[in-house]
């Protein structure tokens, strides 16, 4: 059940104290967290369909994805007591210098769940499997405003492909120092 994974780390403790432990509680007894199949593969699609704009496919970091299995350990989805699909999020891997880095994206939260705080737990959780099974560093293409309450950060010398916004490269470093000296284009894996 997500609240006890969810209660779990620094990230979530934060979290938990800005909603309060009476609502967070409530929220955990309503939403249970898993790794994403392949059968669960057509809602999800779906639903990132729902939350994105057309032409989501042609976004560079979709180009990166190509052909590369996604990091299944870490995909994971968001359903209510009904199994209803609320949210998901994937991983997948990267190069930048030589390093393996995870690109994290798409995340998605259902429009009837937003602002319940399904895409912090969906975060919290998956950084938090990261951790745990090894990986050092996390990409990912969006708003720094929204992501830096997660602990990610501008990365300067990181070049996602064009036509990608240099300010909304970000990264967070799973292992202190992980980031440090790393610059250069993002690339393909050719983990498949």
């Amino acid at each position: 059940m997500l609240g006890r994974r969810a209660a779990k780390g620094k990230l979530a403790h934060g979290l938990i104290l800005r909603l309060g432990r009476r609502k967070a509680k409530e929220r955990a007894a309503q939403v249970y967290l898993r790794e994403e199949t392949e059968a669960d593969q057509r809602e999800v699609e779906a639903l990132y369909d729902l939350c994105f704009a057309p032409g989501r496919e042609a976004l560079s970091s979709y180009r990166l994805r190509e052909g590369v299995g996604r990091v299944r350990e870490l995909c994971l989805v968001a359903h209510d007591d009904l199994g209803i699909l609320g949210g998901a999020i994937r991983f997948w891997p990267v190069t930048v210098a030589g390093q393996t880095v995870l690109l994290l994206g798409p995340i998605a939260v259902h429009p009837t769940r937003q602002g319940e705080g399904l895409g912090g737990y969906l975060m919290i959780d998956s950084l938090d499997r990261a951790r745990a099974k090894g990986w050092e560093r996390v990409l990912l293409v969006g708003d720094a405003p929204y992501y830096q309450r997660f602990g990610f950060r501008k990365l300067n010398g990181v070049q996602m492909p064009p036509p990608t916004n240099p300010d909304r490269v970000l990264g967070l470093a799973l292992k202190d120092g992980a980031w440090t000296g790393i610059h250069g284009p993002v690339q393909r894996t050719d983990r498949g």
